[in-house]
């Protein structure tokens, strides 16, 4: 894309011309966001998994994982952290899928960049296979 057409339509180069301010963000939020909570999904079901398989271990002798006892609130504290954090990422990996979802869904009937040489003409099958 020339300066000229840059410079017509309002946008920068190489920008498209119907994703301004946010909207240009919104694939890549989107993409992080889904990313972000599958992986923090899947922490919590391992996490969960582990705590599962901790108080079988401690509950083999007959203690219950349950007790006031320091040793059990230590077993049932082992992942706190991990788990609170995991699932704070996993709201804001859900918030950033549903902004991005919401910003393309908004923008969807925008014009779409059209893909151009520097002379200003589009080539399609026919130009390229020398028809």
């Amino acid at each position: 894309m020339n300066d000229r057409s840059a410079e017509t339509d309002g946008t920068a180069a190489g920008e498209a011309p119907g994703r301004r301010g946010l909207a240009r963000y919104a694939r890549p939020a989107l993409i992080a966001g889904i990313v972000v909570a599958v992986v923090c999904a899947a922490l919590l079901v391992i996490i969960f998994l582990l705590d599962t398989f901790n108080a079988t271990v401690y509950s083999v002798d007959g203690k219950d994982v349950a007790d006031a006892t320091d040793e059990a609130r230590a077993i049932r504290d082992t992942y706190a952290g991990v788990r609170i954090g995991s699932i704070i990422f996993l709201i804001a990996g859900l918030l950033a899928a549903l902004a991005g979802g919401f910003l393309l869904y908004r923008t969807r009937n925008d014009v779409p960049r059209v893909e151009e040489d520097d002379d200003g003409l589009e080539w399609d099958y026919d130009d390229l296979a020398g028809e």
